[in-house]
């Protein structure tokens, strides 16, 4: 059989041990051009992610990535958008589910499992195709002690996830997490407090895309332990951030 003949077929390896419907899902989330960040800090997670307007006729208020699943947890979502919503309405049924049959909020790792599970067996099934997207997920979690802790997730059009101090999705995705490693062997990601974390990762995205934004240009999840619902922060909040950086450079 012709590489062809594989590419058809989602349930069926190539000789070499490859699912390439499944690669072209990691290529189709770069293809978006857009680039976003997840820091996990001492007691805050963050998201940052690239606004893009594609048209002037677009109110730029309607243009988002970063969404909340329930009011403590939030994902920037990158790749195909209209992938990532349907797998964002997923997911808020999924969080709606758990409390109904627990009367408890869903954990954040609990839901990034089973995320991950649903996502995994779109790989396995002729009739399906894996999603364009890669979901950064974050919140508190209630530890065994009691105490809350931040957390980051990555979910993967694979059905692969795992708990990050620090990574990126998106075109600059490498570049991203080599720069985020950098910073983290100088800098522990969970030593850092809420305004270093989001400057972190502002000045990550400065870094590997050779930009300088205005606050329209970029959108900023927060959930911290003394306020743990999922919070965009205002222009007027990033545009601090961002003269703050600018002062300091």
């Amino acid at each position: 059989m012709s590489r062809e003949q594989f590419d058809r077929y989602i349930s069926i390896f190539s000789p070499e041990g490859r699912l390439y419907q499944v690669e072209y899902a990691f290529k189709a989330i770069k293809s978006a051009a857009l680039t976003s960040i997840g820091i996990r800090g001492a007691k805050c997670s963050v998201v940052v992610a690239q606004r893009k307007v594609p048209d002037k006729l677009l109110r730029a208020d309607t243009v988002t990535h970063v969404f909340h699943i329930t009011k403590r947890i939030g994902c920037v979502v990158t790749g195909r958008i209209a992938d990532g919503k349907a797998f964002l309405y997923r997911a808020r049924q999924e969080a709606v589910e758990y409390w109904y049959k627990t009367g408890c909020d869903i954990p954040p790792s609990v839901l990034a499992k089973r995320l991950a599970d649903i996502a995994q067996l779109t790989t396995q099934y002729v009739g399906s195709r894996p999603m364009g997207i890669a979901l950064l997920l974050v919140g508190m979690e209630e530890m065994d002690d009691g105490q809350l802790a931040p957390c980051l997730y990555k979910i993967d059009p694979a059905g692969f996830f795992l708990s990050w101090f620090a990574t990126a999705c998106g075109q600059k995705e490498t570049e991203a997490i080599n720069y985020l490693e950098k910073q983290h062997r100088s800098n522990k990601m969970d030593d850092l407090s809420l305004e270093d974390t989001i400057m972190m990762g502002i000045r990550t995205l400065q870094y590997v895309l050779s930009a300088d934004f205005k606050a329209p240009e970029l959108e900023i999840g927060v959930v911290t332990e003394d306020n743990r619902q999922f919070t965009l922060l205002s222009e007027a909040d990033i545009d601090k951030y961002l003269t703050i950086i600018a002062e300091k450079d």
